[in-house]
């Protein structure tokens, strides 16, 4: 039996855990990083931190499993970073030297932090909601994905929201084809730097 709920205080390593263990085009990244924090502290701990509201989990029997998350407002959130979640983080990691060719993946993802990006101005105008969303294998297939996002699109739209968007990897084949046929569609934003392997969906609630 696989519950969804809230999102508890309680859940935040094993939402760490999830975001490793995916965090490679959807396959497990832990061979690619010696702090295996660094990819949850950017794209799943600061929404349970700063919008348990808007955040949501699967757990089964050997614990959580799942977990969607995401915000109503793109551009406030990418502020309150700036402002609340960023800094202690930039003083617990050095920014990385040198050049960026020669940096491992950890490396990467503290420069990610010390130099965040945005979201694409007029993708984040039509589109002004996001979320992350990531399933260990043991839930895939079975439905799980749909229900979270089924969950997470309801409070948004019970909470005035109209558009949504969301940033995939384009080797991660299995979830371009999952968010394709969950109502997403493709939108290729200008000037996006043409090394940036993220695949961006919307979709109009």
């Amino acid at each position: 039996m696989t519950t969804l709920r809230p999102v508890r205080s309680e859940d935040l390593e094993q939402i760490y855990a999830i975001s490793l263990l995916t965090g490679d085009a959807g396959s497990d990244a832990s061979p690619l990083h010696h702090d295996g924090k660094l990819i949850g502290h950017i794209y799943s701990a600061p929404y349970i931190e700063l919008s348990p509201e808007t955040a949501f989990v699967a757990e089964d029997f050997e614990g959580v499993a799942g977990y969607i998350v995401g915000v109503f407002d793109t551009v406030s959130f990418e502020e309150r970073l700036e402002r609340v979640w960023w800094p202690a983080l930039r003083e617990r990691y050095a920014d990385p030297q040198g050049d960026p060719a020669s940096w491992d993946a950890d490396q990467r993802y503290i420069a990610a932090i010390h130099h965040p990006s945005r979201v694409p101005a007029t993708l984040v105008e039509a589109f002004p909601a996001h979320i992350h969303m990531n399933l260990l294998p043991r839930l895939q297939g079975q439905g799980m994905g749909t229900r979270l996002l089924d969950r997470w699109l309801t409070n948004a739209q019970e909470a005035g929201v109209e558009a949504v968007h969301l940033g995939a990897n384009a080797n991660n084949h299995g979830a371009l084809r999952f968010w394709g046929s969950r109502g997403f569609s493709r939108i290729e934003p200008p000037l996006v730097d043409p090394s940036d392997p993220t695949a961006w969906f919307g979709q109009k609630l």
